[in-house]
C-alpha cells in the first residue's frame, strides 16, 4: 500500500496460497475483508477515491513453474467447456506478465478524463494528473472512439531508467528504490504531479474496463486479440510480445520462448499471462469469487527469496576493489540455489541495515550476480554491531584506502596481491606500457593458475621448457614470447610508470612525472607536496602515488624487475618550456593518412595538449579522419573547431596557442 514491500513477491504468494487452503479446509474461518476476498490495498486517504463501473479483479495465479502449468489451464478450460479429446484445441491470447502498477485510464468521448490505481478493486485512487505527465499515454484518441471507455493495462518503468534513477536518487543523497515496480508505484501515487513527471514512466494495455455498448454505437469485438489491435489504433502502447497460440502446445513453446528471453527484455516480467481469446467463450466461462475463469497468470521461478544472512565476508576483485559478500543460508532463487550475495560497497550495506542474522531479501535475475536488496525490518533479539571494512586486504595484507570521492575500498598491494595478479600482469605487457607482445589473456591465465608466475619478475624468469609445456603453446610461440619478453626489457621510464598499474596514474601522467622528476628513485621518494608540483596532478593523484610506494611490496617488485635487466634512460629534470598546446583539449576520431591514434596523441601531448575521449563544449579542436563517427557529428552540432590530419600538423608545427 505505501510501495515499500517487506517481503518479496514470492513469500506473499507463499502465505497467501497458505491461507486459501486454510479457508478451503474451515469455510467458517473465511470472512469478508479476508485477502482472498478482496484484490490489493485500500486507497490513500491523500488520494480522492474512485469507484471503478467494472470491477479491477485479479487473475489467478498458476503455482506451477513449470511449463506444464500450461498443460494444467488448458486441461481446465477444455473441461469447463466441455470439450472432448478430439475436438479442435482452444485459442488462447498469451502476453508478458507485467511487474508494475495496475490502472485503468477512463476516456470519455476520446479525451482522458480520469486515471485510478486497482485499490481494493472496487475502489482505486485517482492519480489522474500523475498520468497526465505520462507521454505514452493519450490524453486525446485518435480515430473514432467510443463515448466511454476505460482502457486497464500497467504502469511500469524500464529497467534502465530506474538504474539511472537510482543513480541520481544516489547522487542527491536520496533513498534509493529496491526494483523497477516499487519505483514506479512510488512515481505514480506521488502527491506533487511535478515530481512523478520527472520519473521515467511507461504503460502497455492489455484490457478492458467500461464500454459503451454495441447497441449505443460502441465498438464490437470477437476476440481479445482483435480489442488488442484497436487499442493500438486509438494511440496505445501493446506489448510486441503479444501472440495467438492454439492449444496447450503453444501455450507451453510461448512459455519457453518468453522465460528464455526474460532477461533480455528492457522491463521486469515475473511470468506469462494466458487468455481465452474469443469473447463469446470468456462470457461463457465467467467469474468464480476475485478471478475470471478464462483466465491465469503462469509465474516464472521467483527472482526474490528470503533466507538469513549467516556472515558477512570481503573479497578482493582483480582490480583491488574489496567488495562485502553475504553469505546465506542455501535459498532456491531465480532458478539456482545460492549461498552467496553480493552488497556492493560498504555505504550500500549501511544503506540497506544489512547484520549478521537478518532475514534478507535476496535477487537473482538470470545470469545476474545475485545480491541483498534489503531486509526484513524486525527487532533483533541480541546486539549485532555494523559491518567494518578491514584495514589490510584480506589477501595480501597490504593497506586497504578510499577515495572520498570514492564509493569502494580498495587494496594498496597491486603488485603484489595475489587478487590482482592476473590484471597486474596484463596491464604491465600492455602495448603502451612495456609491451610484451604474444602475452594476452589466456596466456597469462595458464602461467598464474599453473603457479609459474606470482609476481611480475617471474615473468621475466620464464624458460622454454615451462613454455612449452603448456597447452597449445609449441617451441616456435614459446621462443616467440621469450624473445617479446627480452625486447620488453629496453623501455621508457613513462612506460614503466604506466605498466605498474598505479591508481589514476595514466600514460599522460606517466609523462609528467617522467619529465619533472627525470629519474624513477626521485618519483619513488617524491612527497605528496612535491608531486603536487607536477602540471594536472592534483592531491587524489598525488595521495595515490605516494601511497603506492609506501607499501614495502611495491618497492620490492620495482626493485626485482631492475634486477632482471629491465632498464630504461634517465636524466636530469626537464627544463619546464612553454607548451604551444597547454590548456587546449584535442579528441581525436576516425583514420588519419599518415598517422596512427597513438602517434597523433603522443605530438599532441608533447605539445602540451590534453586529448580526451568526448567531445564537449570545452574541447577545443576535433582532429577528424576518414570514417569518422559520431564524434563528429557532436562536434559540429557544437560548433567546435573540426580540423583535418595536415591541420594538425600546421598548427603543431606553428607552436600557435589557440
Amino acid at each position: 500500500m505505501l510501495d515499500a514491500p517487506i517481503v518479496p513477491d514470492a513469500e506473499y504468494d507463499r502465505v497467501f496460497r497458505a491461507l486459501q487452503a486454510l479457508e478451503e479446509a474451515h469455510p467458517d474461518l473465511r470472512s469478508a475483508d479476508s485477502p482472498t476476498q478482496r484484490v490489493g490495498g485500500k486507497p490513500l486517504p491523500e488520494f480522492a477515491s474512485v469507484r471503478h463501473a467494472v470491477p479491477m479483479l485479479s487473475i489467478r495465479t498458476e503455482t506451477d513453474t513449470e511449463p506444464s502449468g500450461a498443460l494444467n489451464f488448458d486441461t481446465r478450460i477444455r473441461k469447463e467447456l466441455g470439450l472432448a479429446e478430439g475436438d479442435a484445441p482452444v485459442e488462447y491470447v498469451a502476453e508478458p506478465k507485467f511487474d508494475g502498477l495496475a490502472m485503468s485510464l477512463r476516456y470519455e468521448h476520446g479525451v482522458l478524463v480520469q486515471a485510478a490505481t486497482r485499490g481494493d478493486g472496487e475502489y482505486g485512487e485517482d492519480v489522474t494528473q500523475n498520468i497526465r505527465t505520462m507521454r505514452q499515454i493519450p490524453l486525446r484518441l485518435h480515430g473514432d472512439a467510443p463515448a466511454v471507455l476505460e482502457v486497464r493495462g500497467e504502469v511500469y518503468m524500464r529497467r534502465d531508467d530506474f538504474d539511472a534513477l537510482n543513480e541520481r536518487q544516489r547522487e542527491a543523497g536520496l533513498k534509493t528504490f529496491v526494483n523497477p515496480r516499487n519505483a514506479a508505484a512510488g512515481a505514480v501515487r506521488q502527491l506533487d504531479p511535478g515530481i512523478a513527471q520527472k520519473r521515467p514512466l511507461k504503460f502497455f494495455a492489455y484490457g478492458l474496463g467500461e464500454l459503451t455498448p454495441a447497441e449505443q454505437g460502441g465498438p464490437v469485438f470477437d476476440t481479445h486479440y482483435a480489442m488488442l489491435q484497436t487499442l493500438k489504433s486509438w494511440g496505445f502502447p501493446v506489448a510486441a510480445q503479444v501472440q495467438i497460440a492454439q492449444g496447450a502446445t503453444e501455450l507451453v513453446a510461448y512459455h519457453q520462448q518468453t522465460g528464455a528471453a526474460r532477461d533480455q527484455l528492457p522491463y521486469d516480467i515475473d511470468g506469462v499471462v494466458y487468455k481465452v481469446n474469443a469473447l463469446t467463450l470468456q462470457r461463457q466461462l465467467g467469474f468464480v469469487s476475485r478471478e475470471p475463469r478464462w483466465a491465469v497468470a503462469h509465474k516464472y521461478p521467483a527472482q526474490e527469496q528470503l533466507t538469513t544472512v549467516t556472515a558477512i565476508d570481503v573479497q578482493v576483485g582483480r582490480t583491488g576493489k574489496l567488495t562485502p559478500v553475504a553469505r546465506l543460508a542455501p535459498v532456491f532463487v531465480g532458478g539456482v540455489t545460492v549461498t552467496n550475495a553480493t552488497l556492493h560497497n560498504l555505504f550500500e550495506l549501511r544503506r540497506k541495515r544489512v547484520r549478521v542474522g537478518d532475514t534478507a531479501i535476496v535477487r537473482r535475475a538470470g545470469d545476474v550476480i545475485p545480491e541483498v536488496v534489503g531486509v526484513v525490518e524486525k527487532a533483533r533479539e541480541t546486539y549485532v554491531p555494523n559491518f567494518r571494512m578491514p584495514r589490510q586486504c584480506p589477501i595480501c595484507g597490504s593497506a586497504v584506502v578510499r577515495e572520498k570521492t570514492e564509493m569502494n575500498h580498495r587494496c594498496s598491494g597491486g603488485l603484489f596481491c595475489p587478487a590482482q595478479r592476473k590484471e597486474a600482469i596484463l596491464h604491465f605487457a600492455h602495448r603502451r606500457a612495456v609491451e610484451i607482445e604474444g602475452l594476452g589473456d589466456k596466456l597469462v591465465e595458464q602461467l598464474v593458475d599453473a603457479g609459474i608466475i606470482r609476481t611480475l619478475p617471474d615473468l621475466y624468469k620464464l624458460g622454454l621448457t615451462a613454455l612449452s609445456e603448456l597447452d597449445r603453446m609449441a617451441d616456435k610461440s614459446a621462443k616467440n614470447i621469450l624473445a617479446a619478453l627480452e625486447k620488453s626489457k629496453d623501455t621508457t621510464l613513462p612506460r614503466f610508470l604506466f605498466g605498474l598499474g598505479i591508481r589514476h596514474v595514466g600514460e599522460s601522467t606517466a609523462k609528467a612525472l617522467a619529465r619533472h622528476f627525470g629519474k624513477l628513485d626521485s618519483i619513488m621518494d617524491a612527497s605528496v607536496e612535491q608531486l603536487l608540483e607536477v602540471a594536472d596532478i592534483g592531491p587524489i593523484v598525488a595521495l595515490a602515488i605516494r601511497t603506492f610506494f609506501d607499501q614495502p611490496h611495491n618497492r620490492e617488485v620495482v626493485e626485482q624487475l631492475r634486477a632482471c635487466g629491465i632498464t630504461w634512460e634517465e636524466g636530469e629534470p626537464a627544463a619546464v618550456a612553454p607548451k604551444p598546446l597547454a590548456g587546449q583539449t584535442f579528441v581525436l576520431t576516425g583514420t588519419f593518412p599518415t598517422l596512427s591514434r597513438d602517434q597523433a596523441k603522443d605530438l599532441l601531448e608533447a605539445a602540451g595538449a590534453k586529448v580526451a575521449g568526448s567531445v564537449s563544449k570545452k574541447t577545443h579542436y576535433v582532429v577528424a579522419g576518414e570514417e569518422a563517427g559520431s564524434k563528429l557529428d557532436k562536434a559540429l552540432a557544437l560548433g567546435v573547431t573540426v580540423l583535418d590530419e595536415a591541420g594538425m600538423l600546421a598548427l603543431l608545427s606553428q607552436g600557435v596557442d589557440a
